[in-house]
């Protein structure tokens, strides 16, 4: 105990780098990238399975997708995604249940690391702690499905208005700008709830807007820059032959869940600087 008030007593960067190296954060984001990659095809496929229910199309779907993930990760997504849906055509009600377990798995990942942050133990059961997994694993899909309206609806609500002043071009350049505002905003709103929600311990939603914003604008820019880099120069290809698009997957879910803990553990962190008695 004296021992971490000690280093909690130092500069923030300092303390941060120290945290990074105590909590094993590398480890931890190449556990993420696992259960990413576990949970993103049954996540797909459950989104499919609603598609019927839904205004727009797989293509809307995975153009969301594209807007973010590495060019040859979206290779390896679509032909894996055609050959399941194929198979499996419609998925019965127990299917959609199996799914969204694989699809939480992820979910309760970032649950463990977040609670691995805090320096807190999972009190809550198994059931509970599952459960909570499942629902923002549903939570997120509802987000997602939001995005998606967001565009379909918003555009053409936008055009019927402007219509009737005779500035509908105008408003189609003001949307492509807006649209990128609203979905950082989805982003923004998703990571509070995540940093707020999923740790055990109780937590003020305002004090968790530090890791929320980090993790908003970093996991943005290190998708577009990693994209843009692996599209540019590298050539994954050429080093793991067939494999080279799972890696790159790989890599960009590696990156993800490493910007996903670095924002709890700044919120862990300035949690403990402020109650450096609390354990």
């Amino acid at each position: 105990m004296a021992g971490k008030k000690e280093w909690l007593k130092g500069s923030f960067f300092k303390s941060f780098i120290k945290r990074l190296q105590m909590d094993e954060v590398t480890g931890l984001a190449a556990q993420l990238s696992y259960f990413f990659l576990l949970s993103l095809f049954p996540l797909l496929i459950f989104l499919f399975t609603l598609l019927a229910y839904l205004p727009f199309s797989q293509e809307d779907i995975l153009n969301s997708v594209r807007t973010y993930a590495p060019a040859d990760s979206m290779k390896i997504i679509e032909a894996n995604l055609a050959d399941v849906m194929e198979a499996n055509g419609t998925l019965l009600s127990f299917s959609i249940i199996g799914t969204i377990w694989s699809a939480s798995n992820g979910m309760n990942a970032i649950i463990k690391a977040f609670n691995h942050a805090y320096g807190v133990k999972e009190s809550r059961t198994f059931f509970i702690s599952r459960g909570m997994s499942i629902l923002l694993t549903l939570a997120m899909i509802f987000v997602f499905i939001v995005v998606l309206l967001l565009p379909v609806f918003g555009k053409q609500i936008g055009l019927l208005l402007f219509a009737e002043i005779g500035q509908s071009d105008e408003f189609l350049a003001i949307w492509n700008q807006l649209r990128w505002a609203v979905s950082t905003c989805v982003f923004l709103i998703v990571f509070t709830s995540l940093y707020w929600i999923a740790p055990n311990i109780k937590l003020k939603c305002l004090t968790v807007l530090p890791g929320a914003i980090f993790a908003t604008a970093g996991w943005c820019l290190v998708s577009f820059l990693f994209s843009f880099y692996v599209d540019k120069f590298a050539n994954y290809s050429a080093t793991y032959g067939s494999l080279g698009g799972i890696i790159v997957l790989m890599v960009w879910f590696y990156l993800s869940g490493l910007i996903i803990i670095l924002g709890g553990e700044i919120n862990a962190l300035l949690s403990e600087k402020k109650n450096p008695d609390c354990e």
